[in-house]
């Protein structure tokens, strides 16, 4: 077996270049640690990974090793490491060099009993003893020792020699993402919440990456810290759900989508906590790449522009048309916010249709030119006519009309339907009407 330790220096050691307020919390840190091993335990001060059975999928030891280090998620000068056969020889040799001095040569017969924290409490009556390493506690008599210093002390050494294995309750990941920070200072803006939001959505990233899912729907939640505020009695908590409509472990865009979204918010009173949860995710397949080094497109893509439009202008003011199986043309396409939750499909169009995608909320009058009309210059019919007949079941507003599909000199290929006579209308001269835009 191979054991990693890993310790980060206490925050009292911080400077004000590597801020702790910026830092993962523990459990995020063990998160992190689950996406090379499964096999992830605290022991004391230290972070421990089982890393013989899954180093050879990473491409090696040392190939392992490189990974962890240039995705730390704290500043590498922080961190501390070191390895061994058993848990408790990596942590040993982590706390060696945390008091500045090398491994022995020989391990695990020569490491100082210090090192040892079953050993801890009996470092006076054992060096009494003459014992000074953990070799000279384990020549000692097995039996007699047991009786003296406990069965912890006596299991410990069995676990540095392999004469029994190692036992630690592993971590696991959580079914959904929650996690809860105090403010440093009460925040009087929502602006001023962008700061520790960060700190979580950092979480979040570990989270998704380690439970191989993105995220559609998060929320954002903050503690008041008023009951009252002039005479008018505050809820415990306010909060705000940002939306996508794609699974993402991208945290830029999410920070975008939050920062548009608190810029909007009032807050009714000063905030004290800060709370991120996820609300709805799916399984993770990774971002497309082509294959081309040039293939990338520059800038944001088309879902992503429309969710930041819709966080910064609201929903209702970004609409999408949905398509809706009607027999009246001017009620195919319904508006809908662009991020909500997509409608029943509408049922296929027959191959005849040739309704364009762009309908008119209602059809415009056409004027004429003589016998044609006109929409930014003379319109000249390419295709048609599609004779629809509608109207008959709804209240008696009967409408007859032939479509064509024309080309306009200054709007390309528009979709126009000339009004037949009818019991409506006696005017000899048949009327047209724009009904929608193909371009």
């Amino acid at each position: 077996m191979h054991w990693i330790a890993l310790q980060w220096l206490p925050e009292e050691d911080e400077d004000a270049e590597d801020a702790p307020a910026s830092w993962p919390s523990p459990e995020v840190l063990g998160w992190w640690a689950l996406r090379y091993t499964p096999r992830v335990a605290w022991l004391d001060e230290a972070l421990l990974l089982e890393v013989s059975a899954c180093e050879r999928l990473w491409g090696g030891r040392q190939s392992l090793m490189r990974l962890m280090a240039s995705e730390n998620p704290v500043p590498a000068s922080r961190l501390r490491q070191a390895q061994g056969a058993s848990s408790l020889v990596a942590l040993a040799r982590l706390r060696l060099y945390a008091a500045g001095q090398r491994p022995p040569a020989q391990v695990p017969a020569a490491l100082p009993l210090e090192t040892l924290s079953a050993a801890r409490p009996h470092l006076d009556v054992l060096a009494r003893l003459g014992c000074r390493c953990w070799g000279d506690a384990a020549a000692l008599p097995r039996g007699g020792f047991a009786r003296r210093f406990g069965a912890p002390l006596r299991e410990a050494l069995d676990v540095a020699w392999a004469l029994q294995p190692d036992h630690h309750v592993w971590l696991q990941l959580p079914q959904s993402f929650e996690q809860k920070l105090e403010l440093p200072a009460l925040a009087e803006s929502a602006a001023a919440l962008m700061g520790a939001a960060n700190r979580l959505l950092g979480a979040l990233q570990l989270w998704l990456r380690a439970r191989q899912r993105g995220v559609l729907a998060v929320e954002l939640q903050w503690t008041l810290d008023l009951k009252r505020c002039n005479g008018v009695r505050l809820p415990p908590h306010e909060q705000t759900v940002v939306r996508t409509a794609e699974p993402t472990q991208d945290m830029a865009h999410l920070r975008r989508l939050i920062g548009e979204r608190l810029a909007r918010t009032a807050l009714a009173a000063p905030a004290s906590w800060l709370r991120l949860r996820s609300v709805d995710t799916a399984p993770w397949a990774g971002a497309s790449r082509g294959f081309l080094p040039d293939d990338s497109r520059k800038g944001d893509r088309l879902h992503e522009l429309v969710e930041r439009l819709s966080a910064r202008l609201g929903p209702q003011q970004v609409l999408r048309a949905v398509a809706r199986a009607d027999h009246r043309p001017e009620c195919r396409q319904a508006w809908q916010p662009a991020l909500g939750r997509p409608a029943a499909p509408a049922a296929v169009p027959a191959p005849q249709d040739l309704s364009p995608p762009w309908l008119l909320r209602e059809p415009m009058p056409l004027e004429m030119q003589g016998e044609w009309p006109c929409y930014r210059g003379t319109l000249r019919t390419l295709a048609g006519p599609q004779r629809v007949e509608t109207g008959w079941w709804g209240g008696g507003q009967s409408a007859v009309r032939d479509y064509f599909i024309a080309e306009s000199p200054g709007a390309g290929l528009v979709w126009v339907f000339r009004e037949r006579p009818s019991s409506r209308f006696s005017e000899a001269t048949p009327r047209w009407f724009l009904q929608g835009l193909y371009g």
